[in-house]
Parts: C-alpha cells; sequence; structure tokens
C-alpha cells in the first residue's frame, strides 16, 4: 500500500489543529501527520505541543514566511527522509473533515494503483450557509482562473490536495510564497504535464471562515498576475506597434507595408517579454517557441490587416480601428501563447524514481527545535 503522509501548515491554530491530528491517525494508522508552524507566535505553543502529542510531526519557521513558504518547507523535508511517499495538503482550521482527507488519501492510493497519478484537488460545492466573503472570493478567484489558465476549475482556492510522490520535485520549482504559491501550481500544472482531477468534499465554514487568512481583493490579485503580466506586454506592444504604425504611414504613404513593419518591432519585443517574464520559459526551447509565435503572429497579422482595411474602408479613424483590431485579438492572443506558443514542451520534474524508502531516515517523530526555519541574527 502507497504510504501517505498528511501535511498541514499552521499559523496561530486552534484547538481543531490537535483534535485533527489525533482522529486522523485514530482512523488510519497508517498515516504520518506533519505540520509546518508557519512563525505563530509564542502563545500558540500548546497548540503545536498538543499536536505533536497527538502524534504529529511539528517543523518550524522562525518567523511567518507565508502558506507557500510553509508547503515547501513539508515538501522538501518530506522528499528528503521519505521520496517515495504520496502528500495530502490540509488546513489546520478544522474545514477539511476527516472523512474528506482519507478521501484524497484513498485517491492516491487508487490512482497509485493504477500507476496513473494525478493531483488530486479536493473540491467544495459552495451550497448551503456560505459567508459572503467566502463566496464571493471564490466566485472572483474561478473566473480569473479560468480566464488566465484556460480550463474550469470549481474551487481554485481548496488547499485540500493530493500530491503524488513524482510531482513533488516539481512542486518545489513552482514560484510563490504565500497564498499565490497554491495558484501558481494549478496555473502551471498543465504546462508541466501534471493531470489534475476533482474529487467532491464538504463545504464547512467555522465562525463565518474567521480562521482563514485569505484575502479576496489582494489574493485574487495575486491570481491574476500571470493575465495582468500579459495585458502590461500587450499594452506595451501595442503602444510600440501604433507610435510605429503613424511613423511608417507616415514616412511610406503605404498601410500595409507600414503595419507589417510595425508588427515586425512589436512582435519582436513582446516574443522577449512573454517568454522570459509572463510565461517564465528560460534555457533550451527558444527555437521552437520563436517558430510557433512567428506562425501566430503570422496569422494576427493576416487578421490584423483585413480587419484594419475593413474598418478604414468604412471610414473609422486610424487610431479606433486600431484600439477594437487589438480588443478582439487580445483573448485569442493570450489562449494561444499560453497552450501553443509557451506550452508545448515542457518536461515534468519527477522525484526519484527509487520504489523503496530511504534507509537512512527513520518514521520517528522529529523534534520542531531540529528545523527551525527563517531565522535571523
Amino acid at each position: 500500500m502507497t504510504a501517505v503522509i498528511v501535511l498541514i501548515p499552521a499559523l496561530e491554530p486552534g484547538p481543531a489543529l490537535p483534535r485533527l491530528v489525533h482522529e486522523l491517525l485514530a482512523a488510519d494508522p497508517d498515516l504520518d501527520v506533519w505540520v509546518v508552524d508557519d512563525g505563530s507566535p509564542a502563545d500558540s505553543g500548546p497548540v503545536f505541543e498538543a499536536a505533536r502529542t497527538a502524534g504529529a510531526t511539528v517543523l518550524r519557521h522562525g518567523r511567518n514566511l507565508g502558506k507557500g513558504a510553509a508547503l515547501k518547507t513539508g515538501l522538501a523535508a518530506i522528499a528528503c527522509a521519505h521520496p517515495t511517499d504520496d502528500v495530502v495538503t490540509a488546513d489546520a482550521d478544522g474545514q477539511h473533515t476527516v472523512a474528506d482527507i482519507l478521501r484524497i488519501v484513498d485517491g492516491l492510493r487508487e490512482d497509485a494503483a493504477r500507476e496513473a497519478p494525478a493531483l488530486i484537488l479536493g473540491c467544495r460545492g459552495f451550497t448551503g450557509r456560505v459567508p459572503l466573503r467566502s463566496r464571493a472570493g471564490n466566485t472572483l478567484a474561478r473566473a480569473t482562473f479560468r480566464l488566465a489558465a484556460g480550463w474550469a476549475l470549481s474551487d481554485t482556492q481548496t488547499g485540500l490536495r493530493g500530491i503524488p510522490a513524482s510531482v513533488i520535485a516539481w512542486m518545489l520549482s513552482v514560484p510563490g510564497e504565500r497564498f499565490e504559491y497554491e495558484q501558481n501550481v494549478l496555473l502551471r500544472s498543465r504546462r508541466a504535464g501534471i493531470r489534475a482531477r476533482e474529487l467532491r468534499i464538504e463545504t464547512v465554514y467555522l465562525d463565518h471562515n474567521a480562521g482563514s487568512h485569505f484575502r479576496p481583493v489582494v489574493d485574487s490579485a495575486r491570481i491574476a498576475i500571470p493575465l495582468l503580466l500579459f495585458a502590461a506586454s500587450s499594452l506595451m506592444a501595442f503602444v510600440i506597434d501604433t507610435v510605429a504604425l503613424l511613423v511608417f504611414t507616415a514616412a511610406t504613404g503605404s498601410l500595409t507595408l507600414s503595419i507589417v513593419a510595425a508588427r515586425v518591432l512589436s512582435a519582436s519585443v513582446n516574443f522577449a517579454v512573454n517568454r522570459r517574464v509572463v510565461f517564465g520559459r528560460h534555457g533550451a526551447g527558444r527555437t521552437g517557441q520563436a517558430v510557433r509565435y512567428a506562425v501566430l503572429a503570422l496569422v494576427l497579422l493576416a487578421s490584423n490587416v483585413v480587419w484594419m482595411q475593413a474598418l478604414t474602408g468604412y471610414g473609422v479613424p486610424l487610431i479606433m480601428a486600431k484600439v477594437a483590431t487589438e480588443a478582439v485579438l487580445f483573448v485569442t492572443s493570450y489562449g494561444v501563447q499560453r497552450g501553443f506558443v509557451f506550452g508545448r514542451g515542457a518536461e515534468l520534474v519527477t522525484a526519484p524514481e527509487a520504489r523503496h524508502r530511504n534507509p537512512i531516515a527513520s518514521r520517528t517523530r522529529m523534534e520542531s527545535d531540529a528545523f527551525d526555519f527563517g531565522r535571523h541574527p
């Protein structure tokens, strides 16, 4: 049977945390539970001590580094000590029931038995009495995610996730230290060739979700960063293209020639910025990406010429025609660049393929003082 570790990042947790640890280990003695204290104040010490007494391994950040950093700390430690163990991440505030966590555990074991590992997402249905902040935050995040990622997910904020051991090394390479980290994992997973599937879980809110550290506006804005970066890059290319179009038109008197020359200039800048900044592609693959980008640019250029000539032919001023044309092509360009230009050829970084536990690492519970991260003199 596949070994699974439940990883719980925690900041100022309440009594629900040690109770969750106790119930999980009572329900499935084959589980391990690891908790990462993300720099909680001293008065949270008894809660973490109770979690340790209940059977959890407790790691600690000396100061608050963020949920993403806490998850990475736990994943890195698990990958080092038990490189073939799958991981389930869960929240510390009691919103994930023992039954739902065990469903994700069973899902990982079933996938392992079929040799079809996948990222399992425990997704809430948001039915019943859901706090307005949580309902609005999830709606905003879900819409933003679909636009940015190009695929729909019913619960983009879920912290209950099953992570196959083979995916952990890639997870550690994903940027982000706070709530945006979990979103970055979802945004980049398909490009990395990682399959994801949903499992429906119970929607639980305690005290109107008072224990949540999620901020709907700020953290949804962080989720939208890839889309905002693309918009900024496109705006920059639009400005370059527009200025060049006016200059070339005045110099040559040829609209078609000016459109082509302006687009070559702006597209070269846009490719460089999108490749490195927006989609985070570095190193090998530049030639293939450049070829695919050129194909896209030619298609968009042809569309641009057709629309511009049609609109100006109907008497629409040049600048207005330019704005209308670029607005129509913006969404198409983002989707094609994300999925076709920069999304192909990505390799999944996997953990070691060894099928046995690390013979050096033991399954004994580790003391938190040995894992005190983030302290500074």
